[in-house]
């Protein structure tokens, strides 16, 4: 019987091992010699563009075929252009992936007649990193804190509504009282952070990490002991650890029960931060495939040397994780808290 039994185990482990070699024939057969797409929804020069080009030169190596990997922009609307596209025109061909909009679950939900499609049901291929939405202003209107943004007229550059530099500064505004104003069109982070360096505007609105890889001597005193702008106010599950410890978080300053929950809402974009997704009728093979490629890449260490030496971080995450978080926050959205946010962004 223990013979027999031998025999079943080593039949059960050849089997497995056939399996594993036929799916690996048949996954580097859908990608061999074909070329993969990232679409990137803002214009060059971002961290959406910094992290898809990033992941266009290392994800390749993973992937069973060895395809070729290359960017595309789709900027306008502030990336919504780009997202709405991808769910329903793009080609559906499993060799079509995104850098998805971190706020695309706010968006879907605040704005469903514009946002023409589930993020749910995008195959969420996984994550780089996860991060704040960062308020900063120029220090020479006399802004050095958030407090300062009550008494000064502020001018925000951004791309369009849809985006979170919109989003976090119109609903500051709301809910602590800032004077801001905001300019749209400006195409994608790094052309918004330009206006503020050159005065056309004087605060902007994005993750951390944008305004440390772009326009780090901002932050740091000059001779006189003078900061050019400082980060003012952050929007995020959790505190960023690359910011100074007197950045105050949106929802410590919220006392009302109502409005917490909005933030609380508008901080889930910092959960899904960079990453790829595949279009929502992608085969399960292809899905799975990427899924692991993906994961190697996040565990190489050129691609984590990478990364630091464009001024970016790795905190992953698998897209299964990210899977769950979308769906959950979705769930956990009530129609109260959606309508609240909805009128205190896009109706004060």
């Amino acid at each position: 019987m223990a013979k027999t039994g031998i025999r079943i185990g080593r039949a059960a482990i050849l089997g497995a091992a056939a399996l594993a070699i036929a799916a690996g024939g048949a996954s580097a057969q859908m990608y061999d010699g074909k070329t993969i797409r990232i679409i990137i929804p803002y214009g060059p020069g971002g961290t959406y563009d910094k992290y898809g080009q990033t992941f266009s030169d290392h994800l390749a190596k993973h992937i069973p075929g060895n395809p070729t990997v290359i960017v595309q922009h789709m900027p306008g609307a502030g990336g919504s252009k780009a997202m709405n596209w991808f769910a329903n025109a793009a080609p559906k061909d499993n060799a079509h992936l995104i850098v998805p909009l971190d706020n695309s679950v706010v968006n879907q939900l605040m704005r469903p007649k514009k946002m023409r499609y589930d993020a749910r049901q995008f195959n969420w291929i996984g994550s780089s990193n996860q991060t704040n939405m960062v308020m900063v202003s120029r220090t020479d209107i006399g802004v050095n804190s958030w407090e300062d943004m009550k008494k000064v007229q502020m001018i925000c550059s951004t791309s369009g509504q849809g985006s979170t530099g919109y989003i976090v500064p119109k609903l500051a505004s709301s809910l602590l009282g800032f004077k801001i104003k905001m300019v749209t069109g400006y195409k994608g982070s790094s052309r918004s952070i330009l206006a503020v360096e050159q005065g056309e505007t004087n605060c902007a609105s994005f993750n951390w990490l944008a305004w440390s890889s772009k326009v780090p001597q901002w932050f740091k005193p000059d001779k006189d002991g003078k900061q050019f702008a400082k980060a003012v106010l952050q929007v995020g599950i959790f505190r960023d650890p690359d910011l100074p410890a007197d950045v105050p978080m949106l929802g410590d300053l919220v006392k009302d029960k109502m409005d917490k929950a909005v933030v609380n809402f508008i901080a889930v974009a910092g959960i899904l931060g960079r990453g790829l997704a595949l279009h929502p009728d992608a085969s399960p093979e292809a899905v799975k495939t990427l899924q692991m490629a993906y994961d190697k890449m996040n565990a190489d260490k050129s691609f984590s040397s990478d990364l630091q030496r464009r001024r970016l971080r790795l905190m992953a995450s698998s897209g299964a994780d990210i899977q769950k978080a979308v769906a959950q926050a979705v769930t956990d959205a009530s129609p109260e808290v959606v309508a609240r946010a909805r009128k205190l962004i896009y109706e004060m």
